[in-house]
């Protein structure tokens, strides 16, 4: 099985990754050999014939080594508060079976199979969020999703709306319940795949972001009759920060053909402010953290991470890859890179509302009566705060677990958790300032600004007209959301002027 999975196609290379490890089984058989020979062998092996954690030095008699892999899941599955998201866990699913087919797990074909049934059929484990320090691996939420299995726990009903009792889920769908074997409950709640479905499922979606914030920029900037000079390739070639030269690239792109920009070129001002100026270091700067998480997190999704190792040779090895501290330091990073994205957004919202430069204030000409685009800013400004707590590093913190054995743990689970929520707030403030953005472009025509900022305002006013008076602002926030979630803003202004970076 080689199949490499990478972020910007993380659904294609997971679905075929599931194909190929359901024909090929080699390496998963040969790894299972070893451990079925080393138990011959009477060897001590952590968790294959021994307790869990602190309970390592104990060892377990050969006719108990069924009872203590499902007593490992039952024990483990002790997690509370609100699911993971569906699509999440289904992340999850796949990911533990991609590890464990890369074939250094020794874990059961039988329990192997069923996993695969599950994935192949649809089921999807209910699995509580919290109960995971990122230290094993995610071991309370590995279990809830792998109880399913031996037919405890819960499932997703097919709406996704409410959970079922796995047990009447799998008699519905023909499916028997397994029983597990020895290493086959180590090797399934060992792992980090809670942490990496979150840091994939969110940097799939911050790769189109960035690109919508570049998008957005520039709409601020025409409407606010910005200068493009601090664009200029030169500026940013002596000081070449990847990220940095990109934004500019995409700026210019972005900006050509601007009638906009052509009528205050001799206006006499002579700099913008920084949230107008500064795009290509800002957004450059996120495009860089988050080209770095990227990275890490495609390493993890390519790797190993249960606990102990099988190997070719024989050798059976107790280790820590299961250790979430690359995830939780690159998922803090993420969180702060997109709650970046943000904050810049809100300040250009801000001056959006200004009046500047024959902009009617709140970009409604009747005042007054009318409130006009003044408290969408506010929404912005509560989701910009909300994101500077949320940004605090989870990765920072450390509490010991198993009386001591596992004495520093990464708290990487926690960095999964708050960094959706970072991502859904970015996604709202960009929708505020692409709606603002929109009607503040309205008040320049007949000018016409740049053709990839003409494409952008053109989509939305397909959906959303002109805002003349106050109305119920939230359902056009909904809709701006869902445009910029979707990728159709990105996918609509590249369709015309070519790839943006």
């Amino acid at each position: 099985m080689n199949v490499t999975i990478r972020i910007p196609t993380l659904y294609a290379d997971l679905a075929a990754s599931m194909e190929s490890l359901r024909k090929d089984h080699a390496a998963l058989i040969l790894s299972r050999d070893i451990v079925l020979q080393a138990l011959e062998e009477g060897s001590a092996l952590y968790g294959i014939n021994t307790g869990f954690g602190v309970l390592a030095n104990k060892r377990i008699d050969d006719e108990q080594l069924t009872a203590l892999q499902q007593n490992l899941l039952l024990s483990h599955a002790c997690g509370v508060g609100d699911p993971v998201p569906p699509e999440i866990t289904r992340l999850m699913l796949q990911l533990k079976i991609h590890a464990l087919g890369l074939g250094q797990s020794g874990i059961s074909l039988t329990t192997f199979k069923q996993l695969l049934t599950f994935e192949q059929m649809g089921l999807t484990p209910w699995v509580p969020s919290r109960g995971s320090v990122g230290a094993s691996g995610d071991l309370a939420p590995l279990a809830h999703m792998c109880l399913p299995l031996i037919g405890r726990g819960e499932v997703w009903n097919e709406a996704e709306t409410d959970k079922l009792d796995a047990t009447d889920a799998l008699q519905r769908a023909g499916i028997e319940p397994i029983q597990l074997q020895a290493k086959d409950g180590l090797a399934l709640i060992n792992g980090t795949q809670l942490m990496a479905a979150y840091g994939a499922f969110v940097l799939e979606r911050a790769l189109v972001l960035q690109k919508n914030a570049d998008i957005l920029a520039a709409m601020s900037l025409e409407a606010l009759r910005g200068s493009a000079a601090p664009f200029d390739e030169r500026v940013h070639k002596i000081r070449p920060h990847k990220g940095q030269i990109a934004v500019a690239g995409n700026m210019r792109k972005l900006l050509e053909g601007s009638e906009i920009m052509d009528s205050h070129r001799d206006c006499g001002k002579v700099q913008d402010s920084y949230s107008l100026r500064c795009v290509p270091q800002v957004h450059g700067a996120s495009r860089d953290a988050l080209s770095h998480c990227t990275f890490t997190i495609e390493v993890e999704l390519n790797s190993v991470t249960d606990n102990p190792l099988v190997f070719a040779n024989g050798d059976i090895i107790s280790a820590g890859n299961f250790h979430g501290q690359p995830l939780a330091l690159a998922m803090d990073f993420a969180a702060i890179a997109l709650a970046e994205l943000a904050s810049i957004s809100e300040r250009r919202t801000y001056l959006l509302l200004g009046g500047h430069d024959g902009l009617p204030r709140l970009l409604m000409k009747d005042t007054g009566i009318n409130s006009g685009f003044m408290i969408p800013q506010y929404t912005a400004a509560a989701l910009v705060s909300e994101n500077k707590i949320l940004c605090h590093p989870a990765s920072v913190d450390s509490i010991p677990t198993s009386l001591g054995q596992e004495d520093h743990v990464s708290m990487g689970s926690i960095s999964a958790l708050k960094l959706l929520p970072v991502l859904r707030n970015v996604e709202h403030v960009l929708a505020v300032e692409f709606l603002t953005a929109a009607q503040a472009l309205d008040f320049r025509a007949p000018l016409k600004p740049g053709l990839g900022v003409q494409l952008a305002h053109a989509l939305l006013r397909g959906q959303i007209g002109h805002a003349h008076k106050d109305y119920e602002v939230r359902n056009d926030l909904e809709i701006c959301t869902g445009i910029l979630r979707r990728g159709e803003l990105a996918s609509a202004v590249e369709a015309s002027i070519g790839p943006l970076h």
